[in-house]
């Protein structure tokens, strides 16, 4: 009875996740790379650390249900790496102690486009202003 019910409560609350407004997330950099060159995009890069309780809190709150959501998704390319991950992103230019981090990066010219989010900066209000300043 319990495991129907477990079941049960899985498949109603699995349309609301799937229809949830979030980030599309890559979770390779270079592929995330390559696409962003071909699409002509900028990249969006969240680094975070593993079992970070600050990092899926961010995720959830600011990554979730707001109207930037679509702004990111169209406009740019995102992509999530692991600080202690096993596949490569190039450390030396996301560098950071703070986790997690938000750098927004013109592919075109290797450049940031504003300066990095660390931690508890990344918040919705200042999420919309960066991407209303950054020229998409």
């Amino acid at each position: 009875m319990v495991k129907q019910l477990k079941y049960f409560l899985l498949l109603l609350l699995l349309p609301l996740w799937l229809l949830a407004n979030h980030v599309h997330w890559m979770g390779d950099y270079d592929k995330a790379l390559q696409l962003a060159h071909k699409q002509n995009k900028p990249l969006v890069v969240l680094v975070v650390k593993k079992d970070s309780k600050m990092c899926n809190k961010i995720l959830h709150q600011q990554f979730m249900n707001h109207p930037y959501i679509d702004t990111i998704n169209d406009k740019m390319i995102a992509v999530m790496v692991t600080y202690e991950g096993k596949l490569s992103y190039p450390v030396e230019m996301y560098y950071t102690t703070i986790f997690p981090t938000l750098f927004f990066v013109d592919t075109k010219r290797e450049i940031f486009m504003y300066e990095p989010l660390y931690g508890e900066r990344i918040e919705n209000n200042i999420l919309e202003n960066v991407l209303s300043h950054i020229n998409l």
